[in-house]
């Protein structure tokens, strides 16, 4: 079985966790949270994207509503979301008071629609808050002159994006403020869970950095400028994320020479109901790679028969989920997020797949849809 997760993803790192675990556990410090390593992990990010500032937190929704947070977001406010994609993209809007506005995506890319988007503005609408997804980043540009010409915050969520350049520009920076995820999962994955928030602008920055520990400075403790959160990181992780960066630029090109033979593989079977991310490393995360099928479900149960793990993610879109009815105006649809969320399914990309696996996957797509191509057993 190749599943869709590996097992034995931080494998090789095993000799370096278990030091990180002792080296921080029995350090004289006795830091625990926002020490000295963790300081160095938000420098390192820091240089490595040309950031202004680099806060790690708690996870990727705390970064977003961190950053929302500093910037005012509240009861009265709209902020323009996609319609498909994870939940936090309209919870920490409306756990803030303020009202997710839901924008369609595209029908290919799956990500907002720029037009959309425009669309969805009105003269409550505070800040814009685009996500990349799976393997594909949003139209940051387009998307950036909308927030421009309206005067509005923009706030990038590129959780699953990091290491995605569009344009010359890295993913996290083309808004006001971007998060990113290190649940284990993600393309800078850990053992555990975390997120930083990266931003160009170092006032902001430093509102973040206050409101993830109490709305203290970190100059004096138990002085408290402002209501703030329990968002802090972990020395350990911090230790383990240090050591792991060097190598994240090879793992990142491993998933990307995997997503290329994916879609040249796959390019054919567009006609048969299978449609591929589309080709190209411009603008692309490759977190996860992510088909579009008709039969989706059927392709899914055959991939299982095959020995090959495969996911759908989230399966109704955001306006159409139990805990945002409230925000989904009557009788609106969202007929992009609608078919997204009905014909989506991914198949493993990690960089621990051997060349076999990863033929072994694509033949297992391929059979699918040409089945006069599945083995005779």
């Amino acid at each position: 079985m190749i599943p869709f997760f590996p097992p034995d993803l931080f494998a090789e790192d095993r000799d370096a966790l278990l030091e990180a675990v002792h080296t921080v556990g029995t350090d004289p410090d006795q830091r625990f949270i926002l020490g000295r390593r963790t300081a160095a992990f938000e420098d390192a990010l820091r240089e490595r994207l040309g950031a202004a500032d680099v806060v790690a937190c708690s996870s990727g929704t705390s970064a977003l509503t961190l950053v929302l947070t500093a910037m005012g977001i509240g009861p009265g406010d709209e902020v323009v979301v996609p319609a498909f994609g994870c939940a936090p993209l309209a919870a920490t809007v409306a756990v803030l008071g303020a009202v997710p506005v839901f924008a369609d995506v595209d029908p290919w890319t799956l990500v907002a629609d720029p037009a959309a988007v425009e669309a969805a503005v009105t003269d409550r609408t505070a800040a814009l808050m685009p996500a990349h997804m799976f393997s594909v980043m949003a139209d940051m540009p387009r998307i950036a002159d909308t927030a421009r010409r309206h005067g509005l915050r923009l706030v990038e969520d590129s959780a699953v994006a990091q290491g995605g350049v569009l344009a010359g520009r890295p993913a996290g920076l083309w808004g006001e403020a971007g998060v990113f995820s290190f649940v284990q999962v993600k393309t800078f994955g850990t053992a555990g869970e975390g997120g930083a928030v990266v931003t160009r602008d170092p006032d902001l920055g430093q509102a973040v950095r206050m409101l993830r520990n109490h709305g203290q400075d970190g100059k004096q403790r138990f002085v408290h400028h402002r209501v703030g959160y329990n968002s802090r990181f972990d020395e350990l992780l911090a230790a383990f994320q240090l050591h792991r960066l060097p190598g994240l630029d090879a793992r990142l090109r491993r998933r990307a020479e995997i997503a290329d033979y994916y879609t040249q593989r796959f390019a054919p079977l567009r006609e048969r109901g299978i449609l591929a991310p589309p080709p190209g490393r411009e603008g692309r995360c490759f977190y996860v790679y992510t088909l579009l099928a008709e039969r989706r479900d059927d392709l899914k149960r055959h991939l299982e028969r095959r020995g090959v793990g495969a996911h759908v993610y989230y399966p109704a879109p955001l306006p159409l989920q139990p805990a945002f009815a409230r925000y989904a105006p009557p009788g609106r649809r969202w007929p992009n997020a609608e078919s997204a969320a009905r014909r989506n399914v991914s198949i493993p990309v990690y960089p621990n797949l051997t060349d076999t696996q990863v033929e072994q996957v694509a033949d297992a797509v391929c059979a699918f849809a040409d089945p006069r191509r599945e083995p005779q057993w």
